[in-house]
């Protein structure tokens, strides 16, 4: 059975990256799975989806048979970053750790694939998720370990994501860390440490 993959890339590293290494290996590892897969990267560190502005949310809110030309030049990156989305039936997303939290690259697409009626919806007066049947992998890099820890409760990434994720009908999201890549101690078994919980995991 085939497989549509969306391969989410946000770190400025390129092939030094361990958050593209660690996606690298999922995707190898659903290869090995699945007999065929289609992957579709989007790399975010070379060309981010623009950030939202007025034209944008008025095009949003406004039926498309009533759109401007402004309106419709201004919605064609969402449009895009929303089909891509619904095509696929994996998505990978490689999260790099700043500052407690994800990419702004990464938080410019969530914002340009949240849209009310498209893939959330209120119709029934409470939130639907609309992106169902998805399965979702994050690969995070960090310096510090903040998957327990006294930086635990710093982790804003991957509740944030699984958060907002969830609400858009993905609530099957599994995170793979690399994590304590600036620790001494930690730093030359943290790469090995996170392909092996790949290599390990049942997918």
């Amino acid at each position: 059975m085939s497989k549509r993959i969306l391969n989410i890339i946000t770190s400025i590293k390129g092939d030094n990256s361990f958050s593209n290494k660690l996606s690298n290996a999922v995707i190898e590892k659903l290869g090995n799975v699945y007999p065929e897969i289609e992957v579709q990267t989007l790399d975010l560190s070379k060309t981010p989806l623009p950030y939202l502005d007025a034209s944008q949310i008025g095009a949003f809110f406004t039926p498309e048979e009533m759109h401007t030309d402004e309106q419709k030049e201004a919605i064609i990156s969402s449009n895009n970053a929303v089909k891509e989305l619904f095509d696929a039936d994996i998505i990978v997303i490689g999260v790099s750790f700043y500052n407690f939290g994800i990419p702004a690259v990464l938080k410019g697409w969530v914002d340009q694939v949240s849209r009310a009626g498209v893939t959330f919806s209120y119709a029934d007066g409470t939130p639907k998720g609309l992106v169902v049947n998805k399965k979702v992998y994050l690969s995070i890099a960090s310096g510090a370990i903040f998957s327990e820890g006294p930086y635990k409760s710093n982790d804003f990434a991957d509740p944030y994501l699984r958060a907002i994720l969830g609400f858009l009908g993905m609530t099957d999201v599994t995170t793979f860390r690399v994590e304590g890549t600036a620790i001494p101690d930690f730093a030359e078994s943290a790469l090995p440490k996170a392909l092996a919980a790949v290599e390990e995991f049942s997918f």
